[in-house]
């Protein structure tokens, strides 16, 4: 996955596998920000790379930006990925984009929120639901990573 620097703009190259830790930029040392909330994702190849390096679960978010509910969970996804980090990923795939993807895990309402473990599909929430509900879904999933 290729993580741009906040503060100086460089391209910083992290595995998969290793965003659940804390990666700094090689050109000016800072946290690279991005890896405390919600990793956008560009294509079905950058989803496929996620889930199967991953060492902790990954939530996914399938939205649109024309989407209102889509918009209003948002900042609780954000919020997650701040409280979890370290123990589980949050990320998000515009299904305009991505219609084959969406398509791949049948998802036909948005938002869809994906769960992802050990490579797998293992659960989803469809629909804006609020934190708490959210909160529990991702609670029992990444408990037992």
């Amino acid at each position: 996955m290729i993580l741009r620097c906040a503060s100086c703009g460089s391209a910083n190259r992290v595995p998969p596998e290793r965003l659940h830790e804390t990666a700094r930029c090689g050109r000016c040392k800072t946290d690279l920000a991005p890896l405390a909330k919600t990793l956008a994702l560009h294509s079905a190849a950058e989803l496929d790379e996620l889930v199967a390096g991953a060492k902790v679960p990954i939530l996914v978010d399938f939205w649109a930006t024309w989407c209102g509910p889509c918009r209003m969970i948002a900042p609780i996804l954000d919020q997650l990925a701040v409280e979890y980090q370290g123990k589980a990923k949050v990320a998000k795939l515009d299904v305009d984009s991505n219609i084959r993807t969406a398509t791949r895990f049948n998802v036909r309402s948005i938002p869809a929120v994906l769960f992802f473990k050990n490579g797998k599909l293992v659960d989803q929430v469809i629909g804006a639901v609020p934190k708490p509900a959210l909160e529990s879904k991702f609670k029992q999933h990444s408990a037992a990573a």
